[in-house]
């Protein structure tokens, strides 16, 4: 057991407290030889911590797991979930929440190592990670942060001095992930299908003191909690489509209950707009591309309603009409946060009902000339058309006719309507070469510096710097991009 008070680890594990059988207790599988690859120094100083201290042996030694840091009491997560649409019994394999980081000032929230070693539901695996992916973690966590979306994010990533076996033999390391918590859908399909109602009401009843204390004591606080997820995960996933985020595992086991982005596996961001874009190797199907994103986050709330039916209502129809009332206004929330976000990457302010049509009309032709769905919007913010087979064309005249027409009928100026498109637009985001080639450098070359820089003009994507407009370049290449499950 680590002493905590030099660096500023101040953990306690409300969910340890919770029914046994939704967590199994165990520590992370020592490492032999430990090393910081990368660490957030604003995210340590945010929750409280010394950032120098946890840089040292005896901080890195817990960020390996080496070292169990006071007050922690670490724990592997039970849950469920649907993969690709078929239920499943899973659990945290490779992961151990140490507790709840509890700063002075602000909320708790889970510390997790990622990479730690077997746990009981490893499900024959060797619960390690290898280097590559925890830094792609790190990488997209990060940049998501920084574009407004919440998400899950990155404290740590050390090297474990040990190989893991894959295809071949690969640099084992681990991730620190810092979360508001790891509660997920799949947490309640896990309590629904294997546990009491009694005990599914302490998870609900847990749920709403630590993410919903507002409706915590509503008459209906059960209703209360399913509409506030629905509510959270509307505008979680309007914001993933706004930057042409594709996550490429929606199961209901990566949904969070918080409403924050989570597992950055097989994600990518969309370049040319296609609303079929898949990336991930495994999606065959396309279940999970960029255009069917919203309603998948539909279906998965629909699985969440289901587990909350005994606590709804006494009477089973009657907790079916409460559930299927709320699960039908996701469609209309999302939209709503939808439109408000495509109306400021327009520039638009005020509401019309020729809104919509002006903006699909865009989309349409985006995807008619295969334009570059972020540096599309850029163009239009800075007034530069020269640069895609889009903007010579008859219909884009016509609609840039009809979109310049609707900002005049604003009260807002020209210059404000360019200020809110700025701040609506980003410069660039993690583009799929660039994160490939910072990963490239530093697991085949030891080189750390390109994924340094990346992270560096990642970190203020609003910022429309000189320096960022070189990342927003595409790749010269036109080689379909494929991402694979984290490993």
């Amino acid at each position: 057991m680590t002493k905590s008070k030099e660096t500023g680890w101040n953990l306690d594990n409300s969910f340890a407290r919770l029914p046994k059988s939704l967590f199994s207790s165990i520590n992370p599988t020592p490492v032999s030889s430990p090393k910081l690859i990368i660490f957030n120094n604003q995210l340590a100083t945010s929750l409280g911590l010394d950032d120098h201290a946890l840089q040292s042996e005896d901080g890195v030694a817990v960020l390996a797991g080496n070292q169990i840091p006071e007050g922690s009491s670490p724990l592997a997560q039970a849950y469920a979930g649907h993969q690709f649409g078929h239920f499943n019994m899973l659990g945290d394999g490779r992961a151990v929440l140490l507790g709840e980081q509890t700063p002075p000032q602000g909320e708790r929230t889970d510390i997790q190592l990622k990479g730690s070693g077997r746990t009981p539901y490893s499900r024959g695996g060797d619960g390690r990670a290898v280097l590559g992916p925890m830094l792609r973690e790190y990488i997209i966590s990060e940049a998501m942060h920084a574009l407004g979306i919440p998400t899950t994010r990155s404290l740590a990533v050390v090297t474990t001095g040990e190989s893991v076996i894959r295809e071949t033999k690969l640099p084992g390391a681990i991730l620190t992930r810092v979360a508001a918590s790891h509660l997920r859908v799949g947490t309640f399909q896990y309590v629904a299908n294997w546990g009491t109602v009694e005990e599914l009401q302490i998870l609900a009843d847990y749920t709403l003191k630590r993410h919903f204390p507002d409706v915590e004591f509503d008459k209906s606080r059960y209703l209360s909690l399913l509409k506030e997820v629905i509510k959270r995960q509307a505008t979680l996933i309007s914001k993933w489509q706004m930057v042409g985020f594709v996550h490429g595992v929606m199961n209901t086991d990566n949904m969070t209950i918080s409403g924050e982005t989570i597992d950055y596996g097989p994600c990518a961001f969309m370049d040319v707009y296609d609303p079929a874009t898949v990336f991930s190797s495994i999606d065959i199907q396309g279940r999970y591309a960029y255009g069917n994103q919203p309603p998948i986050a539909g279906w998965n709330l629909a699985r969440f309603a289901e587990t909350l039916l005994p606590l709804l209502h006494d009477n089973q129809d009657e907790a079916v009409e409460l559930a299927q009332d709320a699960i039908s206004d996701f469609t209309e929330l999302y939209h709503s946060n939808w439109l408000a976000g495509m109306r400021a990457k327009l520039g638009i302010f005020n509401e019309e009902k020729q809104d919509k049509s002006l903006i699909e009309d865009l989309l349409s032709m985006m995807e008619k000339y295969r334009a570059d769905y972020t540096n599309t919007f850029l163009a239009l913010t800075f007034d530069k058309h020269e640069d895609m087979v889009l903007f010579g064309t008859p219909e884009f005249a016509q609609w840039h006719k009809l979109w310049l027409e609707r900002l005049g009928r604003q009260e807002e100026t020209k210059a404000s309507s360019h200020q809110l498109m700025r701040n609506s637009n980003p410069a660039l985001i993690p583009r799929n070469h660039r994160v490939e080639e910072a990963l490239e450098a530093a697991v085949e070359q030891g080189d750390y510096s390109v994924m340094n820089r990346l992270l560096d003009v990642l970190s203020n994507p609003y910022a429309h710097s000189t320096e960022q407009a070189e990342y927003s370049i595409l790749p010269a290449s036109t080689t379909p991009y494929r991402t694979f499950c984290g490993t």
